[in-house]
């Protein structure tokens, strides 16, 4: 019998969930209904709890409220797609309701699941039923009441997993789309490998010792962070400096922020109305410790030598004798001071659309879309570095809105997130851009802009399915509008037939046409031209996105 939960206990049922749901990933992903290509459920909740795992396994905690505030924080940084950033959600309400634990009863941590509900349905805007929310609501309530009887944490969980499998079985007569389908919810399927996880620890189940065990899609854990760096002279600010301060005067954190950002890099600081937390990388550690003293009383101090622990991984990492090939990792945004009114940061998937969002004014770019869906602290890394004091956030995909909106609040900046769910909605929203205009204005303007805008897509299905009445086979064709199935077709003719029917009938003026990195520049004319012969008094521009996954995006306006 399990009747308090300890810090190690979290952790350990933290990490095996994290390790479960990555072994299945691949099993939730093809639960998905709508059989396009891309990062899913299984893969971005994956992600977002390998993020928090690799976080327990870095450092021991020493209360149940520390594991349970470095899970949701790290967690909430690493959360990806609407899944990861839900399960994100969920364990920030755990952490809330924790936070002052040593360890818990059954019962208090029955209720912090329930909080964690709460937490999620309150942060999204439109929630919807026959989804992991209402998996985790059912589960989470049915733990309350077993706890109001047994004091036994497996017992409580036993429950909450019986009502969590009925709930997730009833997910097709809450969703008509999973029920035409055939399958459950996807993102319910996640939550109760996590509840399972959780008990298969109680019990003793779990492999021994709970290792994070970190799947390539999301990062290959420590050894390989170090063995991207070709030699030591690649790190050029050896110390890693973590610590934070007890603020104990007025003095402004912008002044700290902008004397790290001059004498190292990578330089992150939070702050709250009590505390400021700071990691930044310097060659002068003890400087950076004599600065922050100005401003309060050092709570913790971490400081670690990047050049010897890089070559302490390589040699654990490398057999004898082998050298790294890798090639070194994209370079991260660096944070600068606001230095201006406004910045404008683009998510995006292709080159030709990166050089495109530029052109138009964006001064981040942040790589992702349909086959990797970027974390909330990519996202705010390059908030950061925009140097806006207001920063505007195109996030050109529906499932990585939430992981914008979740950077809000985590910066000094004001974060403003444009819910732009498709690359035409984010280039009409730049066009409309007037950056001499106040940001709520600007707003204003750049959603209404993406209100008049038709978006068309051209993809492939990975997988045989059946949606909205149609069967669905590998490889076919799919051409889509604004998100909703136009039509599954075999071959190149079909396709410019349902696309051009339904292009005319938007009446458009504008017809902006970019291809992808799969399409030759001269399969691009030939589909332009023939997409033009049924838009005989548009005007028609060809593009070379160099988006993956996608043959084509069209904009009509």
């Amino acid at each position: 019998m399990t009747e308090r939960i300890t810090a190690q206990l979290f952790r350990d049922m933290v990490v095996h969930a994290a390790a479960s749901v990555d072994a299945r990933k691949q099993d939730i992903n093809e639960l998905n209904v709508f059989p396009v290509p891309d990062g899913d459920t299984g893969t971005n909740m994956s992600m977002t709890l390998n993020a928090a795992a690799q976080e327990l396994d870095r450092k021991e905690s020493k209360s149940l409220g520390e594991a349970a505030e470095r899970t949701a924080s790290a967690m909430l940084r690493g959360a990806r797609g609407n899944s990861g950033v839900i399960t994100s959600l969920l364990f920030r309400g755990i952490s809330r309701t924790l936070k002052e634990k040593r360890e818990a009863t059954a019962a208090e941590f029955a209720a912090a699941m329930n909080e964690g509900v709460s937490s999620a349905y309150k942060a999204v805007m439109k929630p919807t039923e026959g989804t992991i929310l209402t998996v985790s609501r059912l589960a989470s309530a049915a733990a309350v009441e077993a706890a109001r009887k047994e004091k036994d944490l497996e017992a409580v969980l036993m429950r909450a997993e019986l009502a969590g499998q009925e709930a997730l079985e009833n997910t097709q007569e809450l969703n008509p789309v999973l029920k035409k389908a055939g399958v459950v919810d996807a993102g319910g399927v996640g939550y109760m490998e996590i509840l399972r996880s959780f008990l298969r620890v109680l019990r003793g189940e779990a492999n021994e010792p709970v290792r994070a065990q970190v799947s390539q899609e999301a990062g290959e854990g420590v050894s390989s962070v170090f063995a991207q760096f070709d030699t030591e002279a690649d790190i050029r600010f050896p110390y890693c400096t973590e610590f934070i301060v007890a603020k104990e005067n007025d003095k402004s954190v912008e002044l700290l922020r902008s004397y790290l950002a001059s004498i190292g890099d990578s330089a992150v600081v939070l702050d709250d109305e009590e505390l400021i937390k700071v990691h930044v990388h310097s060659d002068r550690p003890g400087e950076v410790l004599t600065e922050a003293l100005t401003y309060g009383s050092l709570q913790t101090v971490k400081v670690e030598n990047m050049r010897l622990q890089h070559s302490a991984k390589l040699e654990e990492a490398q057999p004898e004798g082998k050298t790294h090939a890798a090639p070194p990792p994209a370079p991260k945004p660096e944070p600068k001071a606001p230095s201006k009114k406004l910045g404008i940061v683009s998510i995006y998937a292709g080159d030709g659309l990166a050089d495109l969002f530029r052109e138009l004014g964006a001064d981040e770019i942040v790589s992702g879309g349909q086959t990797m869906n970027p974390s909330t602290e990519d996202i705010l890394e390059a908030v950061e570095a925009t140097g806006g004091e207001t920063v505007l956030v195109l996030p050109n995909n529906k499932n990585i809105i939430l992981a914008a909106q979740q950077s809000v609040g985590l910066t000094e900046q004001k974060v403003i997130v444009i819910p732009t769910t498709t690359v035409p909605q984010g280039v009409s929203a730049m066009l409309a851009l007037d950056p001499e205009a106040e940001p709520e204005e600007i707003e204003q303007a750049m959603n209404a802009a993406t209100g008049n805008v038709k978006s068309f897509s051209v993809t492939y299905a990975a997988r045989d399915s059946s949606f909205d009445g149609r069967e669905i086979h590998e490889g076919e064709y799919l051409a889509l509008q604004d998100g909703k199935l136009l039509g599954n077709v075999p071959d190149k003719a079909s396709l410019i037939e349902t696309l051009s029917k339904a292009l005319a009938e938007t009446g458009a003026e504008f017809v902006s046409i970019f291809y992808g990195e799969d399409v030759s520049e001269e399969e691009a004319e030939e589909f332009s031209q023939a997409i033009g012969k049924s838009m005989p008094d548009a005007e028609l521009s060809l593009v070379s996105g160099g988006q993956p996954v996608y043959y084509y995006l069209i904009s009509a306006e």
